[in-house]
């Protein structure tokens, strides 16, 4: 009888630590973007920071090239404030300046921010944990041709030596999502996200070369964070473009 009491406690201690710490881990911090489109004309851009938690925090932001050794190679940015304190529900806006050299100036260049979330120190017991948002920042460089927005149409792909090659003839990068491309209905090739940078040649291999044309479908990320839907055949090495589908069909 004693030892069925004690489980029964120990489970609702464990379920109520449980409900403790997950609250602790919530993040506060929401930005108002998924990515940021820098033009070169601007002298700066800026995103808002909001702390949608009840506490206050410090939000801490920076930019990297990803790269793991990021102290070495600090891109040419400055970002202010680079540490803020936000109250609860309160706003700050992020404002990001380019030096003006250090980057191409023939194509699109993609770098990293970070927002980093600080919580206050807890009381005793209480988890902790600094969480990070991280987003890309896209900066382009003035009289680039092309539209941005149609780099994704104008991406060459064709077979060659059984695999699936893309080309990217564009200034901008192209970021996609939930490629896959079918030969009948056998899936033969799968990935969930790539971006191919601009000038870039990508060879991806397929799990069952040759057996006829290929149809392909992707989804690529526009400025706005939207999602577009493209399809095209592939059937040799002949290349070829996809068009933009209607997602109701």
């Amino acid at each position: 009888m004693f030892s069925t009491i004690m489980r029964k406690l120990g489970r609702w201690l464990c379920s109520g630590l449980a409900m403790t710490l997950a609250v602790q881990v919530q993040a506060g911090i929401v930005l108002n973007a998924t990515r940021v489109i820098y033009d070169g004309a601007q002298k700066e851009v800026s995103l808002q920071v909001h702390n949608t938690g009840a506490s206050e925090v410090l939000a801490q932001s920076w930019i990297d090239t990803g790269g793991e050794d990021t102290a070495s190679s600090a891109p040419p940015f400055a970002v202010t404030p680079a540490l803020a304190r936000l109250p609860g529900d309160a706003r700050q806006l992020i404002r990001i300046m380019y030096s003006g050299q250090g980057l191409p100036t023939d194509r699109e260049s993609v770098l990293w921010l970070s927002v980093q979330e600080i919580p206050q120190a807890g009381r005793e017991n209480e988890l902790q944990i600094a969480i990070r948002q991280r987003i890309k920042l896209f900066y382009r460089p003035q009289g680039l041709t092309g539209d941005p927005l149609d780099a994704a149409q104008a991406l060459e792909w064709r077979i060659r030596d059984g695999q699936l090659e893309v080309v990217n003839p564009t200034r901008y990068h192209v970021s996609m999502i939930k490629l896959e491309g079918r030969r009948s209905t056998k899936v033969v090739l799968e990935e969930d996200s790539r971006m191919l940078a601009p000038g870039e040649r990508r060879q991806m291999p397929l799990q069952k070369p040759g057996g006829g044309p290929l149809e392909l479908a992707f989804i690529s990320i526009n400025d706005f964070g939207a999602q577009e839907r493209y399809h095209a055949t592939v059937a040799s090495d002949r290349p070829a473009q996809a068009i933009k589908t209607d997602p109701s069909t």
